[in-house]
């Protein structure tokens, strides 16, 4: 009972860090682009993966946390998957409109749903499928405002889709598979993103925006603010590693979504940006996804708890209540904005 209480108290900080540092990193990131003019998300978010990675190594030296070795290929190859799908979803937003982005965005959770049933023999009910579906329609009326189709944009987007869901499967099932932390994990590949997209970053930057990020005015307060950036971007890397490592990817993409409706308030409410009923339609309607989420895997966790034997019930991962998505007793249990698309547009620089 205590471990089952700490486990949950553990789940619910995971969550409150990831949106505190997402939404502070949003809007450090909206200042640095929108008013400082700095466009150049992918070697950004190149950056802010090197200073954790630095950080890390600096913690593992201290002896806060051990090292445990995994296999080098999987790692190699998850790290640099991770870095790919970023460059992706950077190009998607480079080559679609501000709707066909955000449309990307909430085919992430279906996709990630049809990965999960087809390849790791997970089941989810019904009623979790109701209550994501209220969800992306609510997300979907807050921000989705033009669609406009082209085939290039709609092939990148899909490959976006395709990587951002297997590298967010891949977090949860590497940690699972080898018993690592997330904090071990995120040491282990986050040099592999770190230099993928220290090479690639560059061109990709002045593909998207024609401007060259090594000639760029670096005043004192651009660099201010990149440091800001870079240091809140540790606590938001290590924290998606958490939330996926203790939940789901289904989970870390709901609460995703609740951070794009933070961040459409706190938009509004902190430098006016512009906001209209049918944003507040669309942010009241996801939140009602979100309860509605919340309460079905609750239910059905209970359901479980009370079917299964105790030992059963030892083995169980993810009982945590609060958006919660492990719902299926599948065999493989161990296994934003639309005004600001450019800060947007590194992933909430995840990565």
């Amino acid at each position: 009972m205590v471990d089952s209480k700490g486990f949950q108290l553990g789940t619910i900080g995971a969550l409150t860090l990831s949106v505190i540092s997402s939404v502070s990193i949003v809007i450090c990131n909206k200042s640095l682009m929108s008013s400082l003019h700095f466009t150049f998300a992918t070697t950004l978010t190149s950056w802010h993966l090197l200073v954790t990675f630095c950080s890390l190594h600096a913690a593992l030296w201290m002896k806060f946390f051990e090292h445990k070795p995994i296999d080098s290929q999987t790692v190699m190859g998850f790290g640099i998957l991770n870095g790919i799908s970023i460059g992706l979803l950077n190009l998607s937003l480079g080559f679609n409109s501000v709707g066909f982005y955000q449309m990307t965005k909430l085919a992430i959770i279906p996709c990630t749903v049809l990965l999960e049933t087809l390849f790791l023999s997970k089941t989810f009910s019904k009623s979790i499928k109701f209550s994501l579906g209220i969800l992306l329609l609510g997300v979907g009326i807050a921000t989705i405002t033009d669609l406009q189709l082209n085939f290039l944009g709609s092939f990148l987007s899909f490959l976006a889709v395709v990587t951002t869901c297997v590298a967010q499967i891949m977090t949860n099932t590497i940690q699972k598979k080898y018993k690592i932390s997330s904090t071990q994990l995120l040491y282990q590949s986050c040099l592999y993103q770190s230099v993928t997209l220290l090479i690639s970053g560059p061109f990709l930057d002045k593909l998207l925006t024609g401007l060259n990020v090594f000639s760029f005015d670096y005043t004192p307060r651009v660099l201010v603010f990149i440091v800001l950036s870079c240091l809140i971007a540790i606590s938001v890397n290590f924290s998606t590693f958490l939330v996926i490592g203790k939940t789901s990817p289904v989970t870390y993409q709901v609460l995703g979504h609740l951070k794009t409706c933070l961040v459409l308030a706190f938009g509004y409410v902190l430098v006016g940006d512009p906001f209209s009923w049918r944003n507040i339609f669309g942010i009241l309607v996801a939140m009602v996804g979100m309860v509605l989420y919340s309460y079905y895997c609750t239910i059905e966790n209970q359901k479980r708890s009370e079917e299964a034997p105790a030992l059963n019930q030892l083995k169980e991962s993810e009982s945590d209540p609060l958006l919660h998505v492990e719902i299926g007793a599948g065999k493989f249990n161990d296994v934003s904005v639309p005004k600001d698309t450019v800060w947007e547009s590194d992933k909430d620089l995840r990565a």
